[in-house]
């Protein structure tokens, strides 16, 4: 089981990333896929979720600015991040639960290793 994050890289407040997940090893169909971010110093957060069953959710941070998505005839799920601003300067992580997206970060059981996002001037 694998789950590779890519699509980080430096920005400019207000300017757009895409994120991938793309899992490989078992079939993304009946599992939720999560995204996280661990800024430094500080905890590591969940930001939003997609289930099997494509219900998703979204950290108040961040919601109306970022969009999950999933294709999985790619196996991939897709983090979609708009208006970008500094405090969203973080490594981001996407993990792996079983169909429904969990209430705790523990009951995700694979992580992928992270990819760096910097937004700044």
């Amino acid at each position: 089981v694998q789950l590779q994050a890519s699509g980080g890289g430096l920005v400019q407040p207000g300017g757009s990333l895409r994120l991938s997940c793309v899992a490989s090893g078992f079939t993304l169909d009946y599992y939720a896929i999560g995204w996280f971010r661990q800024a430094p110093g500080k905890e590591r957060e969940g930001v939003s979720c997609i289930s099997s069953r494509d219900q998703r959710f979204y950290a108040d941070s961040v919601k109306g600015r970022f969009t999950i998505s999933r294709d999985d005839a790619k196996n991939t799920v897709y983090l979609q991040m708009n208006s970008l601003k500094p405090v969203d300067t973080a490594i981001w992580y996407c993990a792996r639960a079983p169909n429904a997206c969990p209430r705790r970060m523990y009951e995700y059981d694979y992580w992928g290793q992270g990819t760096q996002v910097t937004v700044s001037s």
